[in-house]
């Protein structure tokens, strides 16, 4: 079985050559560089690292989604790892989660613990944090619904899995997230090893911080594009535990794909017994627990809270609830 690395940049001549080289130590086959349109001399700059294996493609800034399709369509691997242009990937970092999917077969993608560098806010840091405690399957499949749980650059894919979901795309919401949103929906699973073996570079520019498609009110819409056809298959009335800003963003998100809420849920006294989206609010104690329940509670905290509240109750985590955002 082979690896492919696909690594897409354009403009990154201040840090293009150290990224092709953290890889280059590792298991790695090939190297398909992908230069979207640089006009800083990238490309001249990936030419002169000297590695047979490197493959140099060049597209006319057509976007990250379209420069990952151009490398994965040349590269020929098995297993197609991913890399940034301004990152740094740690010895082993490859090989080690190569060795998770070939472990198990019905893992889509695995990736690592990653350490953010650079210009990282305290949301980042939280989000990374938060990111590096999901570490198996089950934990990834209770996440994919709150946030993207894999740092994409980071991850190594399975090619199979990779063109059964219909490949790299683009999204209105960010594409690594749909991705994941779609391998999810095909029941693959996704993994992560243990140890922090990336260096997840963070800039003011950054995408995640600068193009709308990675804004809250994107990433919700992906959400409720991909949870509905799962309550449509769960087929029972939806509960939302969470009538503040959360709960109510989300249930409109889904009223668009024809999912309405019967009930919110909320512990504020406040909220309890007023009408939220033309339902009633309710307090945890009226639960019924024939109804499907969406956690989207935005309280640092509360989330984990609810989820050892409903598991207390004797409810499953993936079947009679999961947790959104």
């Amino acid at each position: 079985m082979t690896v492919s690395v696909v690594l897409p940049y354009r403009d990154a001549a201040g840090t293009l050559v150290a990224a092709i080289e953290s890889v280059a130590v590792d298991e790695v086959d090939e190297i398909i560089a992908v230069d979207d349109g640089s006009r800083d001399g990238g490309f001249s700059l990936a030419q002169s690292v000297q590695d047979a294996r490197i493959i140099h493609v060049r597209t006319s800034g057509i976007g990250v989604a379209g420069a990952l399709r151009a490398g994965v369509e040349r590269a020929r691997g098995d297993f197609i790892a991913r890399m940034d242009a301004d990152d740094v990937s740690l010895p082993g970092r490859i090989a080690a989660e190569v060795a998770l999917l070939r472990g198990d077969a019905s893992l889509a993608a695995a990736s690592c613990l990653v350490e953010p560098t650079g210009d990282v806010t305290d949301g980042m840091r939280r989000y990374v944090d938060w990111q590096n405690a999901i570490l198996s399957p089950a934990d990834h499949a209770r996440a994919i619904f709150v946030e993207s749980p894999l740092c994409h650059p980071a991850t190594t894919i399975r090619r199979s899995a990779l063109e059964a979901a219909g490949g790299f795309r683009d999204a209105p919401w960010a594409e690594d997230y749909d991705l994941w949103l779609r391998l999810d929906a095909r029941g693959f699973g996704f993994a992560k090893v243990d140890r922090v073996l990336f260096e997840w570079h963070q800039r003011s520019t950054s995408v995640t911080r600068s193009d709308d498609r990675c804004s809250v009110e994107r990433l919700r819409e992906a959400r409720a594009h991909f949870l509905a056809p799962r309550l449509r298959t769960l087929n029972r009335p939806l509960t939302i535990w969470g009538a503040g800003p959360t709960g109510k963003r989300l249930a409109r998100e889904l009223e668009k794909h024809g999912v309405r809420t019967a009930r919110f849920i909320d512990i504020d006294p406040r909220k309890i017994g007023r009408i939220r989206r033309g339902v009633d609010v309710i307090a945890p104690s009226a639960l019924d627990p024939s109804h499907t329940i969406i956690v989207a509670v935005g309280t640092l905290g509360a989330r984990d809270l609810v989820r050892a509240d409903l598991v207390a109750r004797g409810l499953h985590e993936g079947t009679d609830f999961l947790c959104a955002a």
